[in-house]
């Protein structure tokens, strides 16, 4: 029941605020309204204090999001790069990210069913992608028998000196406390917040009539449901996985992210009929092709990055992850030159 209520939280906070529409997160990476973007920093900056003060009282215990490293970059961190990029594009293409996707669907957005089933069949291709690298792990640590007296293949498998510790928070890496840290991340949210506000034109402020900020307001209200009843923060992309999981294997292991999902789309369903005004008026033009392969894009970067907007870009910052940091600038980045690609 706690993942039913907190996914009708986070799809009531994404309704009212409006940015599960698809002219708002386009028009965002058009760089022509920032309704998205100050609802974005008005959340982390809530989710920020939320999740620092349930730490801080020992209601929960989050660890940071872990960096997610391909190997194909000289960087810990490539995961987090190429996933974010893939998100972010994805974005720009279908007006949907993982949880708005979502909340398109209760609300009855028509591009937005293209999108989930781009979506999900994302999720598909990475449980089989996920499962071909379990069975490869599984032949590598079967290592072959060691010839008797041979003392160098008796040494071989056994554990070396441990690693070089390395920053994974923005706590560890200003080398200090991380309430000291949370302080300077709510700082420069809400300097950011108030610098953007003076920037945007007051008409193009307002999401179906909501203020960014009370918008915000609302998905901090999610985030700390969340917490209070399932102790785990918002987010969205890995119930696709877990559903991409289930139709390729059939064998269903987990399913709370999906029963949260599930939530998810009630909660808007609810949010949109108990306020008609919150419904989309119009329906910006993405095309199902367009659709499908953005739904597909932001699943698969969302699951290579380990998170989606709300998992790293809300929650994650909240925990100071670094991953989370770099996760958001590659979004943002690779959505901003898509959508200017395709203005």
């Amino acid at each position: 029941m706690e993942n039913i209520l907190s996914g009708a939280a986070m799809g009531a906070g994404l309704t009212v605020a409006g940015v599960y529409s698809p002219d708002i997160i386009i028009s965002q990476f058009k760089f022509s309204d920032f309704t998205m973007l100050q609802t974005f920093l008005t959340a982390a900056a809530g989710s920020t204090l939320a999740v620092t003060l349930s730490q801080a009282l020992g209601l929960t215990r989050l660890p940071p999001r872990p960096a997610t490293s391909l190997g194909l970059l000289p960087t810990r961190y490539d995961g987090n790069l190429i996933g974010g990029a893939l998100l972010g594009a994805g974005m720009a293409l279908s007006g949907a990210c993982p949880g708005s996707a979502l909340a398109q669907l209760g609300v009855g957005v028509p591009s937005g069913r293209w999108a989930l089933g781009g979506a999900v069949l994302a999720g598909v291709v990475w449980a089989g992608f996920q499962q071909q690298q379990k069975q490869k792990q599984k032949q590598q640590r079967t290592p072959a028998p060691a010839p008797e007296g041979n003392e160098e293949n008796k040494n071989e498998n056994k554990p070396g000196p441990p690693a070089t510790a390395t920053a994974t928070t923005l706590a560890g890496l200003l080398g200090t406390t991380p309430l000291a840290a949370a302080a300077a991340l709510e700082s420069a949210l809400l300097l950011a917040l108030f610098a953007l506000s003076r920037l945007t034109p007051a008409a193009a402020a307002v999401a179906r009539g909501v203020p960014p900020y009370l918008g915000g307001l609302g998905i901090v209200l999610a985030q700390a449901v969340s917490l209070a009843l399932r102790r785990a923060p918002i987010g969205a992309s890995s119930a696709f996985e877990e559903l991409g999981a289930y139709l390729y294997a059939g064998a269903p292991r987990k399913h709370a992210n999906v029963v949260f999902s599930a939530g998810l789309v009630a909660g808007a369903w609810l949010a949109a009929r108990a306020v008609p005004a919150l419904r989309p008026v119009a329906d910006v033009a993405v095309s199902p092709a367009r659709s499908v392969a953005g739904g597909f894009l932001m699943v698969l970067g969302a699951r290579v990055a380990g998170g989606c907007t709300s998992g790293h870009g809300i929650s994650g910052l909240s925990l100071l992850s670094l991953s989370s940091f770099v996760t958001v600038a590659a979004t943002f980045a690779a959505g901003g030159l898509v959508g200017l690609a395709f203005n």
